[in-house]
């Protein structure tokens, strides 16, 4: 899927070979970023600052818009936070170039832009005050046109904020509700696609935010139907966009569209629809290169651990926990150089769960060592101030390495005081945030290792 993307290399390094100037490999038309791997794209928005910064330079705050726009795909392929800063500043200074110049639409645009890095921002470094600060952004977008490009990526954004907002508080009819919402914006997406051709990359990951959130109720709720709502749509995205030009909006649906049936799989105790996700995601992964998106291709493996993670649980078979940690490790070769991001955290979390039930079934006693020295070591890189709710999941999960270890020997060497401190200081933490259902595992944890469960 990617051979374009190397013709592409091939040619404009024979370009700068001869010297040409170069202020940009794609001209400024974001449709053609796909085609490019991580280490063209930072290529890239480098010659874009600099083209915005030449005094020649013709419609600066345009030029300023487009480099944002790279600055931020590098960072939702890296979990750069410097990369997404640059995006941030890029958009405020375009749109502060075009609130002077009077152009509207262009200033809704940035806006827009900026709002999408803070988006961004709370998704991938796990900081819910990002959220309000797009918000702010997406409704001076909307209300300043009532058309364009800028309106419907406003109300995405605006629904994409709501929907993580109320992912926890609405029924299955409110679900599906809340998801026809996003009807007339993706139209308008759709409409604005066929004369510009950067829009349908948006109209599709206008969709793959629905099928996310369809996802997160569903798994939620163990809903069926809504699972299934989420696997049409990331199936209608990928329909709808050209793997040779647009691969990685393409591989991103595909995954999506996995990870739907996944869950499916998982809510209503499916082996065969655990299988047919788990396949999904090995397909995706196939079509997908971590050179060319770390980040999507270390999520991947985590999604795709996940599958093969609740196939074990529903099979008992000890090889799926094998391959799902095999899937975690892979992971780990990029997220170890992202220490910040939560998602480290979860696949650390995850490894260890995996390693205690392999160890369970077969009663290898080394492979429960291994998972809780890992686990010790991911504790001792993880801040309670910085990041309480990651600390908090990894004491949950060292209490179930405890737990798994007292299961297998028969005895109790210490493990069960080590398991109430640690489930004990998850438990104040949930408290704290609210986390009910987190609360309500741990008090679990503590029933089962013979003490009265505490009120979350």
């Amino acid at each position: 899927m990617f051979e374009l993307g190397r013709e592409l290399r091939r040619f404009f390094a024979s370009d700068r070979a001869k010297g040409a100037p170069q202020d940009g490999l794609t001209g400024g038309d974001s449709s053609l970023l796909e085609l490019l791997d991580c280490q063209l794209l930072a290529q890239e928005a480098k010659a874009c600052d600099v083209a915005a910064g030449r005094i020649s330079a013709k419609d600066k705050p345009r030029r300023r818009l487009e480099a944002a726009i790279v600055w931020r795909e590098v960072a939702r392929r890296t979990g750069d936070a410097v990369a997404l800063r640059k995006a941030a500043a890029g958009a405020e200074t375009a749109a502060a170039g075009f609130e002077q110049a009077h152009r509207r639409d262009g200033w809704a645009r940035a806006r827009c832009e900026q709002a999408f890095a803070a988006l961004l921002g709370a998704e991938i470094f796990g900081d819910p005050g990002l959220n309000a600060a797009a918000e702010v952004a997406f409704r001076e977008a909307r209300t300043s046109v009532k058309g364009g490009l800028a309106a419907p990526l406003a109300d995405v954004g605006l629904l994409a904020i709501e929907g993580r907002r109320v992912l926890d508080k609405l029924d299955a009819r409110g679900a599906a509700a809340f998801s026809q919402r996003f009807t007339m914006p993706i139209s308008a997406l759709d409409n604005i696609a066929k004369r510009v051709t950067a829009a349908r990359a948006l109209a599709a990951e206008a969709r793959l935010i629905r099928a996310d959130l369809l996802c997160g109720f569903g798994a939620r709720l163990k809903d069926a139907d809504l699972l299934d709502a989420a696997a049409g749509e990331a199936a209608i995205a990928g329909e709808r966009l050209d793997p040779a030009y647009e691969p990685l909006t393409w591989a991103r649906a595909k995954i999506a569209h996995g990870q739907a049936l996944a869950l499916k799989g998982e809510a209503v105790g499916d082996v065969d629809a655990l299988a047919a996700g788990a396949g999904a995601l090995a397909l995706a992964l196939d079509n997908l290169t971590r050179e060319h998106s770390p980040l999507d291709w270390a999520r991947t493996q985590i999604a795709l651990a996940q599958a093969l993670q609740a196939l074990g649980e529903a099979s008992s078979d000890p090889r799926a926990f094998e391959h799902a940690v095999s899937c975690y490790d892979r992971a780990g070769l990029v997220l170890r150089e992202a220490p910040t991001l939560p998602l480290r955290g979860v696949a650390a979390g995850s490894r260890a769960v995996c390693l205690a039930r392999q160890a369970e079934l077969t009663g290898d006693a080394a492979v429960l060592d291994a998972a809780e020295a890992a686990m010790k070591i991911e504790l001792s890189n993880l801040s309670p101030r910085r990041d309480p709710v990651g600390w908090a999941l990894a004491q949950l999960h060292l209490a179930r390495l405890y737990e798994a270890r007292m299961g297998m020997t028969g005895r109790d060497a210490g493990e069960r005081a080590a398991a109430m401190m640690a489930l004990d200081a998850a438990l104040d933490v949930f408290g704290d945030h609210g986390l009910r259902s987190l609360s309500v595992l741990a008090n679990d944890a503590m029933e089962r290792l013979g003490e009265p469960p505490r009120r979350g």
